[in-house]
Parts: structure tokens; sequence; C-alpha cells
């Protein structure tokens, strides 16, 4: 076959097999990998074993940029075709009979599994962890970028005896040989291949049974001991929680949990292997800021939505994540009440709001929607349904979806129906309204929410009141004030009408000592004015992180006198994960004059600047060059560092470094800094930054 003919026969099997095969039925995966942290490569062997549902004479999987150095038929060669893309097989297949597809591979996957801390020589900070999202698994197993083939996973690792592995499914055994270790995983349920996942690292474990019997593996890094309960607080009765309400018990084996460093989101919902970013290990004074209650229960409920019933395709994706996000906020409720529960549906619903006032409202079944609609405004249309069909009925129907589609693939209409046929209603309105329609009902929503709290109808008479009546504003906020006890409605008060209130007031409300309030008062103020000095100081104290760097940076400017005070009070506080306090402490430390000697100012400095080496996590890094971009010029080595990051695999921090790269080309200057320093880069960063001052 000649050049032409080869590269027509590749464009034509490429449009022939980019939909999903209808032919065949994968059903069992046997997978053996030997990940390679020197060069970032996988070496792996699978065998999957499929059914033919109708003759045919080709299979495909997709592959990419994977070679092969065996591929298999039953234990026999068979002719194939590698388009870097997929892999394509051709044979005579006869319907009702199974065969056995056997893979020998190697690939270097640009993206999907991340190798971190492997060019450094910091202890225990090397990780290599997977992430699915979707399709891509394919970069390193071939497998399917289609969620309606699901297999039965069964997955074995090869690597280092020292680290921790952790993959889906159940470990049956390991086997020792000379430094290296085996791990067996076996899986007894099928799952989309998106789904499967492994970390590797550095890791200890608290191991337990919830209640209800699930066993459930808490990792953590061997230095985060303290951290451990914090960080997972509540797991146990989550899980037992969302079985209860959901009425079918958990669908896998077991569940584990495994932080990582500079993931790409908060956290992905591998069945049962919920792999998270290390940015929500906490101690328990950040438990207050940020935590990961949250996250840890929107991702144990897609074990439900997602993993046990699987949207077909992108049309349908409030399938999974309006029903994780809603019933996170059911769990919310058990935790920490009723109040807690619908000012976070208050809040969730101004923010769909001011999205559909600018004419930015999507509907839920448009597959390209933001996460905003897809997550809030899906948690809402269900909180809407259960509504109209009342807890019951709106369970009966939650249980028999899931029954029904159990380990297999669904449409919205799917479920509709199934709801339609458990309550005996007409949902077209619904439908129209919540599923199909893009404004965001803003004012019947508030009209539910008043009816299901009374703090929340206070505050709505309040807002109301204070739009219409000729009375001081003041004099209205401090009758509803004094007339609750709401932590809720105050710390919304402060927030919402700050400008409108008194030193007097302000006061009032900083004793209420509750930290919320406080601390909405604190970020609400720009400078601390003498007659709430004392108060502020007294922030200082309180147990939340972000009171205390807000704090610390408004009274240091307030204050010049006192700033060796206030320095000398938050000394050796680091804060949260992304070191809040301390970047902000080294910060004002440097610049406040006679506070240090000349060895300390050196030290402090090297310190602060040193803080954006890929040593550190992406939210160190962006906090610290966002810090000293603002007054310092970078050095050379903030620079380089500068430009590792615009080609990082986080694209959050990948787009703010590309941006202050841009910010920095409009000066000569700096153009020119940059210039000399690419001289000094290679690949990816070299490639990049050529882009960006146009070298030849």
């Amino acid at each position: 076959m000649n050049f032409t003919n080869s590269l027509l026969f590749i464009l034509i099997t490429g449009f022939l097999f980019s939909q999903p095969q209808p032919s065949t039925d994968f059903y069992k995966a046997d997978i053996y990998i030997i990940p390679d942290p020197d060069y970032k490569r996988i070496n792996g062997k699978v065998t999957y074993s499929f059914k033919v549902l109708n003759k045919t004479d080709s299979v495909f999987l997709d592959a990419k940029n994977m070679d092969f150095s065996s591929v298999l038929l039953n234990g026999k060669k068979v002719r194939h075709i590698n388009t870097k893309e997929k892999i394509i097989f051709y044979k005579k297949l006869k319907a009702d009979k199974t065969y056995k597809l056997t893979l020998d591979y190697s690939t270097i996957p640009e993206q999907t599994v991340y190798f971190l801390g492997w060019e450094d020589s910091i202890p225990d900070n090397n990780q290599i962890w997977t992430q699915g999202q979707g399709k891509y698994t394919s970069h390193w197993l071939p497998s399917f970028d289609d969620m309606n083939e699901k297999v039965e996973f069964d997955l074995s690792l090869t690597f280092d005896k020292d680290y921790e592995i952790i993959a889906n499914g159940k470990l049956k055994d390991t086997l020792l040989q000379d430094s290296l270790r085996t791990w067996y995983f076996d899986m007894n349920k099928p799952m989309s291949s998106y789904l499967l996942a492994f970390a590797i690292g550095n890791y200890n474990c608290k191991s337990f049974k919830s209640k209800s019997g699930i066993p459930i593996e808490l990792y953590y890094y061997p230095g985060d001991s303290l951290k451990e309960e914090p960080t997972y607080r509540y797991s146990g009765q989550i899980i037992d929680f969302l079985s209860d309400e959901i009425g079918i018990a958990y669908p896998w084996q077991n569940y584990k949990q495994i932080p990582v460093r500079d993931f790409l989101y908060a956290g992905m919902e591998n069945t049962g292997t919920t792999i998270f970013s290390d940015g929500f290990v906490i101690d328990s004074v950040a438990f207050v800021d940020k935590n990961y209650v949250n996250v840890n229960v929107h991702e144990m409920a897609h074990q439900w939505f997602g993993n046990l019933v699987t949207e077909k395709d992108g049309n349908d994706h409030w399938l999974h994540e309006g029903f994780a996000t809603y019933y996170a906020l059911l769990a919310e409720r058990k935790l920490f009440g009723e109040d807690y529960f619908y000012w976070k549906l208050y809040e969730s619903a101004k923010q769909l709001q001011k999205l559909s006032s600018q004419g930015m409202g999507e509907a839920l079944t448009n597959p390209k929607a933001s996460s905003l609609t897809f997550y809030e405004k899906g948690a809402w249309a269900l909180h809407i349904l259960r509504t109209m069909l009342g807890d019951k009925v709106f369970k009966e129907g939650i249980q028999s979806y899931l029954k029904k589609y159990q380990y297999s693939n669904v449409t919205i209409s799917d479920f509709i129906s199934e709801m339609r046929n458990i309550s005996d209603k007409d949902l077209s309105e619904f439908e129209q309204v919540w599923l199909n329609g893009t404004k965001f009902p803003f004012e019947e929503v508030k009209i539910l929410l008043a009816t299901s709290s009374t703090d929340l109808q206070t505050y709505f008479d309040l807002q109301w009141e204070l739009t219409s009546s000729n009375l001081n504003n003041e004099d209205l906020i401090r009758r509803v004030w004094n007339n609750t006890t709401s932590s809720k409605i105050k710390e919304n008060i402060v927030l919402d009408y700050h400008k409108s209130l008194s030193e007097s007031f302000l006061i009032d409300a900083f004793n209420t000592n509750d930290l919320k309030t406080r601390q909405a008062i604190c970020v609400k103020t720009d400078r601390v004015p003498s007659g709430l000095q004392k108060q502020f100081e007294s922030l200082l104290e309180d147990k939340s992180y972000i009171t205390i760097e807000n704090a610390l940076y408004r009274l240091w400017i307030s204050y010049p006198n006192e700033r060796i005070v206030y320095l000398d009070k938050t000394k050796g506080i680091i804060g949260l994960p992304n070191k809040n306090v301390r970047l902000v402490w080294l910060f004002l430390a440097v610049l406040t004059k006679d506070y240090l000697s000349d060895l300390q100012k050196a030290s402090y400095t090297e310190e602060l600047f040193g803080y954006t080496s890929p040593k550190y996590s992406f939210e160190v890094r962006q906090n610290a060059f966002s810090l000293l971009s603002e007054v310092y010029p970078l050095t050379d080595q903030n620079l380089l560092d500068l430009i590792d990051a615009s080609v990082h695999h986080s694209w959050q921090f990948r787009n703010f470094a590309r941006n202050l790269i841009e910010r920095l080309l409009k000066d000569d200057k700096q153009k020119e800094r940059l210039l000399k320093l690419s001289k000094e880069l290679k690949g990816k960063e070299l490639r990049y930054i050529k882009s960006k001052l146009e070298v030849e």
C-alpha cells in the first residue's frame, strides 16, 4: 500500500470508527502496568474479553500515541493498524462468540497520568496519579472514549516496594520480588473506563468500616497525621447517610480517598476511589475556612449518580453533576442543620440569577453549559422536583431509576420517564422551565425559600423594607439584628449592608463572637477606623486563617506605628495549605522598616521569593507570584519559574501564568530579560516562550 492509499485508509477508518461500535460487548479487562517515572512512561499489557453481538470484520479500541509490541486475538497474531488515535483489528468475527484480545504496549501519556516530584530532591514528594475526566483513560490504557462501554476492570501494577499504590477495587494480594512489589486489584462490577484510576505515593492509611459495613480507606501523607481527622471529618457518617437517603446500598466493594498534589480539580469520583486535591488537607483551624466536607460528599454521591448509573453523553450531564451537588446539600443539611441548607440554596440562587440577568442563562440540556448551570441549577431542579412530588414519591422514583439502570447508561428522558411513572404526574412544565429553560425563576425560588426558612423570610422582609421605607437603614437593620439569633442573618447583613452600619453597630457585631460575622466585617473593611482598632486587633486571635490574613494586612496598612506588634503576634503562622498567612507575613515583614536585621531580611526575602518554585503546590506558587509581581521586580529564577508555570498541567494555574507573562511583555525591559532567559530553556517551555517573543 503506497503512502497516499495509507493516508486515505487512515482517514476513512478514522471516520468509520468515530462512533461507538454496536457489534461487540467488551465485558472484562485484565490489566498489568509498570509505570516508569524516569521517562514518564507507562508500559502495559491488557487482555480484553468480549462478545460479538453481530458478525463483523473489525474491532477498535481508543489508544492515544501508543506503541504496540504484540497484538493477539485468542493467542494468535491479528492484522491491525495503529492510527495513534485508535488501534483497529481486522478479522471476521462470528456472532454470539467470545474472544480474547491481548495487547502489549507502551506510551508516554500527554495527559491523564501525571508524574510529580521525580525531578526534585524533596523527600516523600514523588507521586503518580491519573485523572480520566470523561474519556481520557485511552492516553494510558487502550480503552474506550465512550461512557457507554462498561467493563469489569481488574488492575495490577508493579512498582518500587517503598511506595503505596491505590486503585479501584479490592486489593486481593501483593507480591514482593527484590525491590519491586506488584499490587493486584479486583473489581466485581462493570464501569466506564474514564473511572479507572490509580495513585502512587508515600501515604499512611486509616481503615475502618462505616456503620452500614462499607470498608473505608482514608489516605494521608505521613507528616499529616494531625490533619487526618479534620480533613476526613464526617466521612463515615456521610456514606451511611447517602445509602439511607438514596435508599440503594453503596454499590461498590469499598471506598478510598487519596489526596494528591496539584490536582486539576477539587476531586474526581473514580469508582470507589476518589482522588482529590491536597489543598483540602487541613487542620482544625482551617476547617472553618476551607474544609473537604462538600467535596467529600459530592464525590461520594457520584458513586451512585455517575458511576452506578452513567450518562449516555454530554447532553445528559445533569444526571451526574446536578445530582451529586444536590445530595451533597442534603448531607450537609443532616450535618449542619436546616438553616445551613437553605442559605446555601439561596447563595446559589443569587449566582444563577446574576447569570440569568446578564442574558447568560443556560438550559440543563445544553451539553456546553457552564459548571454553575450543571451543578447549582441542576441541584435546584432536583429540589424543585422533590418539592413537587413530595419526599416519599421522590425517593421511590430515585430508587426505581437506579435499580432499573444500574451498571448501564441513561438519558435525561429515561430519568423523567421513571419519575413520571412513579408519581403519575405531568412533568412537562417542570421540563420546560427547569431543564429546557434558560431563565432562572428567581422570584419563584425566593418564595419557596421564604416558606421553608423563617430566617430567610426575615431577611427578604428586611431587603424589601430597606428599598421601600423612608426610615434610616441602620434603624431597620438594628430591629432585625436585635430580634434574631441567626448567625447567618447577621453575617449576611454585614456582607450586604456594611456601608450602612455605624462603628457602634459594628462593635456589637464584633461582640457576637461569631467567627463568620467577624470575618465578614474584616473582609469588607479596607481601612480600619480608629474606633475599631481594638476590635480588629482581636481578629488576630480568631480561629480562622482567612480572618488572620485579612486582619494582619488591614492593620498593617492602617496603623504604621503598630506594625511590629502585629507582625510579632502572627509570626510563625502558616495558614491554609496555600500558606496564605505566611506569605502575607513575609511580604509585610520584609517591607517593614527597622523590623528585621540584615541577615533576617535576606533570609525572609529568600523564603518569600522561593515560593514560586515548582517544588511547591501551584496554589502556593500562584499566591507568591501575585504578591511579588505587585511590588517587586521578579528575579531571573522567578521568571524561569513563571515560564515553567506557563506549561503546567493545571489549566487554571497555566492561564494565570500566561496572563502574567503577557503583562510583563508590555514592558520592554522585561521582554528583553525573557528573551535572554529563553536561551536556558528547552522543550515545551522554550516553544511557548518563543511563540510569545516571536523568536525564530
